[in-house]
């Protein structure tokens, strides 16, 4: 496959998932491909996070050991959340399907899920960055509950129970690493 395909791929690939294209969820298969394709997802949504953080914290005129601790934390906010989130569809999905597919399988449509999140630089934006953020979050609740509805051959109901109960602890706790963050600032 040649570069220009690649890089075209990925495109297509990011622009289904943020259609919520169920289609899309529903062939997505978990290639190595595919599996890249959600870590590159992953990686960009953990640097657009930390550039919208960055910047804040920047004009907010954080001293360099706190914006390095902050970027750290926002940062590792996203990959553990996508690890966990991806863990606790796999576990409350084992508890209602019999022949769910392993961890390892849900890491590629939960990893592509994370599509929104690409844009979460978007917060720095005065005044909005709380409203972009809650928006970019329910977007890829969405995202995941379509990726676990048609790849996992869920009922929507059951799918969006799994998908809440994931997304609800990690909204939890950006929330606090927020507010900590807001603390050492001042």
């Amino acid at each position: 496959m040649s570069s220009n395909s690649s890089v075209q791929s990925f495109w297509m690939t990011l622009r289904n998932s943020l259609m919520l294209n169920s289609i899309f969820y529903e062939n997505i298969q978990n290639t190595p491909k595919n599996r890249l394709i959600a870590l590159v997802i992953v990686g960009m949504a953990t640097l657009s996070h930390m550039l919208g953080s960055g910047v804040i914290l920047l004009i907010n005129r954080a001293s360099f050991p706190v914006l390095v601790l902050a970027l750290f934390l926002d940062g590792l906010s996203v990959i553990v959340g996508y690890y966990c989130w991806t863990f606790i569809v796999f576990k409350f999905g084992q508890w209602l399907k019999q022949n769910y597919p392993a961890y390892q399988e849900l890491l590629s449509p939960i990893g592509v899920a994370y599509a929104p999140q690409v844009l979460n630089f978007l917060t720095l934006i005065p005044l909005l960055g709380r409203g972009i953020e809650l928006i970019l979050s329910v977007w890829s609740l969405l995202a995941v509950i379509v990726a676990v509805r048609q790849g996992l051959d869920l009922q929507t109901r059951w799918a969006t129970l799994i998908c809440l109960v994931g997304w609800i602890p990690i909204q939890f706790v950006i929330s606090l690493i927020q507010l900590l963050e807001q603390e050492l600032i001042v």
